[in-house]
């Protein structure tokens, strides 16, 4: 069994065009986990790509900044302390308007999280 303590500082960091991602648990760091956690930045004036995930539901809680996340065909405006439940299945995405990085904690309902990308 792999160690039931992560350390942020100790996690690598997966860099993209929009910002960075660092997983805490899951499958890959722990053959047993049955659920996925991370922290995402996403930097000013910047977005993830839509995306869905087939096999899992995802949390994603804002810690800092602000986003426009979209929904299938709605949009909602998060800001530090929001959260939202994004079922399996449900195309999304997080757009930075605002002038400071978002900061969230993102979860998923599966240790082996799958995301499929969409072309924008």
């Amino acid at each position: 069994m792999a160690s039931p303590v992560q350390h942020l500082d100790q996690t690598a960091t997966d860099e993209f065009p929009w910002g960075t991602l660092n997983w805490l648990m899951g499958q890959a760091l722990d053959a047993d986990a049955q659920q996925t956690f991370g922290v995402v930045v996403i930097e000013a004036g910047q977005e993830n790509p839509p995306h869905y995930h087939p096999n899992c539901e995802e949390l994603l809680y804002v810690l800092s900044g602000t986003c426009e996340h979209t929904f299938g065909d709605d949009s909602y405006n998060l800001k530090p302390g929001d959260l939202i439940r994004v079922p399996a299945g449900v195309i999304h995405h997080a757009i930075n308007h605002g002038k400071e990085p978002l900061r969230a904690i993102i979860s998923f309902s599966s240790g082996d999280r799958q995301t499929v990308f969409l072309e924008k």
